[in-house]
């Protein structure tokens, strides 16, 4: 089990010097219910290393609309499934739902294409599959980008497209039509809706060799620290994961927190006065200078005991550290931080669409 080892405090804050999950004397939240939930299915990932291997690159899986299945990333950075329109068989006899764009902020790709209605099937290395119920698919048919991308080249006809997004909170960052009846992992069969849940819950864990969709007892062993949600202003979704900051010589920063599985490089917005005395122009941007500790608390600032975890940038010996750290400014820009996917090295990810909570379970290595 990771475990906090050689520990420092600044500000307040207890950080690990080596990959930790923190350990914690008492959890965030009690631990919700899942003894009377059945069904879920197990997903191991295309590129799982089957040796337990840390992971640094984000995980795929399959998915068919009734042809040919096309490799996807599973992205807990977005939500809903966006795919060439190409990979669709007789997408004109589907049910034409109208334009669709969604843009995703880390490499700055604007897709745009219609969305159609159709089910998903959704596979795994072990030859298990889920098969949603219908639902609302972003079929691409032109790629544009925002001024200065980080990563983009358009495109009038795309035929590698496909993000199989199962992420929450999503509708501000540039993806408003990205609403829960869009997650797949969230509207499978058996599974009801907030007001009214179903024999299965929604939600899911992910871990760095598969993911548990639906939430049972069986996937939810373990010693998990739990955060509580809010819900959003509108009331259709749950809010971001709050989140406290501390880069080692400054005060801690709150804002809100990404688990993203889409990306292998951590995006990180603090106040000026917080991003301490060494930030870095790299290559590709800002970036912190290799050896500041970096300390990440999930949960409300006024919580006791929020879990969390820490590494020192830079530190290729630690896999939770991600491959590089880039510094997004702005005077305006709440604090942020998008974990990247090597987070699943320091903890398995729940998430619970029905009770609006997500847990964190330190990993055996």
């Amino acid at each position: 089990m990771i475990r906090l080892t050689t520990p420092g405090t600044i500000a307040g804050f207890t950080l690990a010097l080596t990959h930790t999950l923190t350990a914690l004397a008492q959890p965030a939240l009690a631990q919700p219910r899942y003894e009377a939930r059945e069904g879920g299915t197990y997903l191991r990932y295309l590129n799982d290393s089957e040796t337990g291997e840390p992971r640094g690159a984000p995980p795929t899986l399959l998915m068919s609309f009734g042809g040919e299945p096309v490799r996807a990333v599973m992205d807990t950075g977005s939500t809903g499934i966006v795919v060439a329109a190409s990979s669709i068989p007789d997408i004109d006899s589907l049910r034409q739902i109208g334009p669709g764009t969604l843009t995703y902020s880390s490499s700055g790709r604007i897709m745009r294409g219609r969305w159609v209605e159709t089910r998903v099937t959704i596979g795994g290395a072990n030859d298990q599959s889920v098969t949603t119920r219908p639902i609302a698919v972003l079929a691409v048919e032109r790629i544009d980008c925002v001024p200065h991308p980080r990563n983009c080249e358009p495109s009038d006809a795309p035929r590698h497209v496909a993000m199989l997004g199962i992420g929450f909170a999503r509708e501000g960052d540039h993806q408003s039509q990205s609403t829960p009846d869009k997650n797949p992992f969230l509207n499978l069969p058996g599974m009801g809706t907030a007001a009214s849940p179903g024999r299965l819950t929604r939600g899911y864990v992910v871990t760095r060799a598969g993911v548990h969709v639906g939430l049972t007892a069986a996937n939810t062993r373990g010693s998990y620290r739990f955060v509580q949600l809010q819900r959003a202003a509108d009331g259709s979704d749950w809010a971001p994961l709050p989140a406290c900051i501390t880069l080692e010589g400054t005060a801690p920063a709150c804002g809100t927190a990404l688990i993203d599985t889409g990306v292998s490089v951590m995006y990180l917005t603090l106040p000026p006065d917080r991003e301490a005395d060494r930030p870095q122009d790299g290559e590709r941007g800002r970036t912190i200078a290799p050896g500041t500790r970096l300390s990440i608390r999930f949960g409300d600032a006024a919580a006791d005991h929020p879990p969390g975890y820490g590494f020192a940038a830079g530190d290729t010996a630690n896999p939770a550290a991600p491959e590089r750290i880039v510094l997004v400014g702005g005077a305006n820009r709440p604090t942020f931080v998008n974990t990247s996917v090597h987070a699943l090295n320091a903890f398995d990810y729940l998430f619970d669409a029905d009770a609006g909570v997500v847990g964190f379970r330190s990993i055996e290595r």
